[in-house]
Parts: structure tokens; sequence; C-alpha cells
């Protein structure tokens, strides 16, 4: 049996929802991957597809109903409204922070040596093409092809 001591070699990152903060969740941890010299690869499915969607990408926003970390109540988060004020509030924040945008996160990660799959079930079930899709993709994948990716000692995979 090999042993690497815990040693982290490649972060497998599975996105199933395209609201901001799981976005950024995301792709900062697959950046911070990288930044440390681990490998990293995203894997977008079900919702998580609309990040990686060129029309979608540039409207995601943040989930104010059934997020407990916004610390209001389901009833106001759903008032017309509150999903485009917050979603401005913390655009706001991150561009204080000279956090990048969307696309050019994807453009960021991609030159780092990020790996983007999409996922076939999702595309399939969405019907969604590849040409719907942000431009530097890796390819169209299976779970099963995903897994087949995650092979190896020190690979950890995270759902996000």
């Amino acid at each position: 049996m090999l042993e690497n001591n815990g040693q982290i070699n490649k972060m497998m990152i599975i996105l199933s929802k395209a609201t901001l903060e799981n976005v950024y969740a995301a792709f900062v941890l697959a950046n911070g991957a990288r930044m440390e010299g681990i490998e990293a690869e995203i894997f977008f499915t079900f919702f998580g597809l609309e990040s990686i969607h060129k029309k979608k990408l540039p409207h995601l926003h943040v989930a104010t109903v059934g997020n407990p970390a916004m610390h209001i109540p389901t009833m106001i988060g759903g008032l017309p409204g509150m999903e485009a004020m917050a979603t401005k509030m913390m655009k706001k924040e991150m561009e204080k922070m000279d956090m990048p945008d969307v696309y050019e996160f994807l453009c960021m990660l991609k030159d780092s040596g990020v790996k983007l799959w999409a996922c076939k079930l999702a595309m399939d079930m969405f019907h969604y093409t590849k040409e719907d899709m942000f431009e530097d993709i890796d390819g169209i994948i299976t779970v099963g092809d995903f897994y087949k990716k995650a092979e190896g000692v020190g690979t950890h995979m995270l759902f996000i």
C-alpha cells in the first residue's frame, strides 16, 4: 500500500449550485489548491452548470431563501428585491477585495491549470450544448469519467 503521509495531491471539487456564494467557494478552493501546487479539477453538475453557461454566468446571485447564514427569516428573504439587494451588496464587498467576476475567475483558473468539466447527464437534462458553455471547459464527461480522474493517492473530493 502506498503511503503519502496525508499529503493532498489533487482536489476534485463538485459544484452543484450556481449561487454566488457556492461558485466563489469552489473557485477560491480550486485557486488555493493551485497556489499550493496541488492539482485541481471542478465538475459542474445540475444547477452548478449555470456558472459556466455563457449567458447565465454574468447573472448569478446570492441565495436569500434557505440560507441560514443570511440571518434573515425565510419569509423576508423571499420578498421581491431581497435577492437582488443581497447580490449587489456581496458584489460590492467582493469588488473592495479586488475579487474577479465569475468569467474572469474562470479564465484565471484555466490559466493556473485547473481542469473544468461539465456533467454529461446534466448537460443532456437541460438541453445544453458545448457551445453554450464557457469556451475553455476541458470537456463534457460522465460522473464515472470524473471518478476515474480522481484515482490516486492523495486525492480529495469536495461537494459544494
